[in-house]
């Protein structure tokens, strides 16, 4: 058992080096939310690969990570900020922003409406089908 603690406490180290540069790409903002002034913990987008990848990494919310991490918490109205961030320039960012659109498309009209609109390339749509 502190074989898998030692590994995951290492892990974490290794994800807190990306601290510094996340804050300045996020502007200490939510990535997915939007949100400002509030706590932000960093969140890796499946796939994770056995070294932590900057590029698979965002910033956001501790609202925003519960959701993503226990799907039946999820409030579809807290995501309505996804109409702005499913344009973000960050693939991972675009990519949480389809898959939870995925999610609400059978729950709400307005995310069903916004997933026919986002567009991801061939590899990032091969990314976000890549779910685990």
């Amino acid at each position: 058992m502190a074989r898998g603690l030692d590994k995951h406490n290492e892990r974490q180290q290794k994800l807190s080096f990306f601290g510094k540069d996340l804050v300045r790409r996020s502007k200490s903002t939510c990535e997915l939310c939007e949100d400002t002034g509030v706590k932000l913990s960093i969140f890796e987008v499946t796939p994770v690969y056995e070294e932590p990848d900057y590029d698979h990494c965002i910033f956001i919310c501790e609202t925003c990570l519960e959701q993503l991490e226990n799907p039946k918490r999820i409030e579809p109205n807290h995501w309505r900020c996804l109409n702005n961030t499913m344009w973000s320039e960050i693939p991972a960012v675009q990519v949480s922003a389809v898959r939870m659109l995925r999610k609400l498309a059978d729950k709400t009209e307005w995310a069903k409406d916004l997933l026919e609109q986002a567009y991801l390339d061939e590899e990032l749509q091969e990314w976000a089908d890549n779910e685990k």
